[in-house]
């Protein structure tokens, strides 16, 4: 029984899964599995367990492949959304889906395929890329695939384990099912928020007042469910997630990095980090906007994943949007260098601190922008920063409690709704989301659909 015929085709899959797919409704579907390992380790066989040989139910799952082609280019929307439909009956029957592409213009990557997780999640983004794919002329079949992973499942961490992932190799989907999975349930636990309730264009912060800018802006914005939550969060729902997302990811890279792991599974268009920075040039003044146009990374907790050798930039089409607004509101603001410290006392320490903001010629220190711009070169997502002068150590104006009120109480709501129509303005450019080619390896589509005639290497 190691394999089993079923209607849909051979797959050649363990006795144990077997059990666990005829049991997996049952609370001690893991007990089970664990007792079953235990005895055939012991040499037991499992008639001596469970009584008659087992029988796996073969009408448990939708059998067939689906198969799209370009032929009928008027039906394809429809085949796509029917495809994604058999992802999300895949994965409520316990299975992953397989979407495997056809790229019949690749010369040397015609095939690629990947598994798909929880693709209610993020079902805008498939019929989005998938719709693209088809209409280039790309074959693309949809198969179940293996089981579902128990997250309580000792296996767990093997199958989800990055460390020598290479992310520039071409796939349908950048993340393993599993790791989709377990990011999902963290993004639900520290929001309080369903993952389906995330839209494409994400705000992050790490203050209370602009989550009530936001709120004011959208007064039926989905909030956390609950009060405890560590990242609160606020939806502002769009048709086909078109909307934006706040999220108070609170201080520090350690909790931008964590968050946008996790937020980087649901493929949002673009991440913009809004917060406060320490101005660094005497001719700056409290209240003056940064736009970073680069990142000087002393944050430490993406040094192993991301060399402090590999340069990371912002988006130069968000830049330009959040440029324009600055401009068209007639408020200060200066393009420059932003230093990323993982120390919130950097001040008491300035003397090892300047070496490094004079020969990188830095305009503002914060403690999240180049985490977040690191994370969204690695995982292939637009990012910016719209940092507002809070305090200049440097020339006597520390951070302290009365200024900083007053600066938060006059900053809070332009802050906000700068960064707003920044993004109206980008999703209004490009509907599709914004353009990757900057952030991918050179032979890495992910799912993207290439330019047709476009003379770039990865599209071969």
């Amino acid at each position: 029984m190691d394999g089993v015929r079923f209607k849909y085709g051979y797959h050649n899959v363990g006795l144990r899964s077997l059990f666990a797919l005829e049991v997996r409704k049952s609370s001690s579907v893991i007990q089970f599995c664990k007792f079953f390992d235990e005895k055939q380790n012991k040499g037991g066989t499992i008639r001596n367990l469970v009584g008659p040989p087992f029988q796996p139910n073969r009408s448990a799952f939708v059998s067939e492949a689906f198969r799209i082609s370009s032929s009928s280019r008027d039906g394809l929307p429809a085949a796509i959304d029917e495809a994604c439909s058999r992802m999300e009956q895949h994965y409520a029957e316990g299975r992953y889906s397989k979407v495997t592409v056809l790229r019949h213009w690749s010369k040397h990557n015609p095939t690629i395929s990947g598994k798909i997780a929880r693709p209610t999640a993020y079902r805008w983004y498939l019929r989005r890329e998938l719709l693209k794919l088809a209409q280039r002329g790309a074959e693309i079949e949809i198969t179940p695939s293996q089981m579902r992973i128990d997250l309580y499942s000792p296996s767990l961490l093997s199958a989800i384990d990055e460390s020598n992932f290479d992310q520039t190799l071409k796939k349908v989907f950048l993340f393993g099912p599993e790791r989709v999975e377990l990011s999902l349930e963290r993004l639900e636990h520290y929001t309080g928020t369903r993952a389906e309730d995330f839209q494409r264009y994400v705000l992050l912060t790490n203050y209370q007042m602009h989550m009530d800018a936001f709120r004011q802006l959208h007064p039926q914005a989905i909030a956390s469910a609950r009060s405890d939550v560590q990242m609160p969060t606020l939806h502002s729902r769009e048709t086909d997630n078109n909307g934006m997302t706040i999220v108070n990811i609170g201080v520090g890279p350690s909790n931008a990095k964590n968050f946008t792991d996790h937020l980087a599974v649901l493929r949002p268009d673009a991440m913009l980090m809004v917060g406060h920075c320490a101005g660094i040039r005497n001719h700056q003044e409290i209240g003056d906007f940064v736009l970073a146009t680069s990142y000087m990374r002393d944050d430490l907790v993406l040094d192993d994943a991301l060399p402090r050798s590999v340069p990371v930039t912002p988006s130069f089409l968000l830049n330009r949007n959040l440029a324009r607004v600055l401009e068209d509101r007639g408020f200060p603001f200066r393009m420059g260098v932003v230093y990323t410290t993982a120390d919130r006392n950097w001040e008491l320490v300035v003397s090892r601190k300047m070496n490094d903001l004079k020969a990188s010629r830095s305009i503002g220190v914060d403690m999240e922008s180049a985490t977040v711009a690191a994370n969204g070169f690695r995982y292939r997502i637009p990012s910016a920063s719209l940092l507002c002068i809070s305090d200049k150590p440097l020339h006597g104006s520390p951070k302290l409690p009365k200024s900083a009120n007053t600066f938060y109480e006059s900053t809070k709501s332009q802050h906000i709704q700068i960064a707003e129509e920044a993004i109206q303005l980008t999703r209004a450019a490009y509907p599709d989301g914004l353009p990757t080619t900057d952030l991918r390896a050179m032979d890495e589509p992910l799912l993207g659909c290439p330019i047709p005639n476009a003379r770039d290497e990865s599209i071969r």
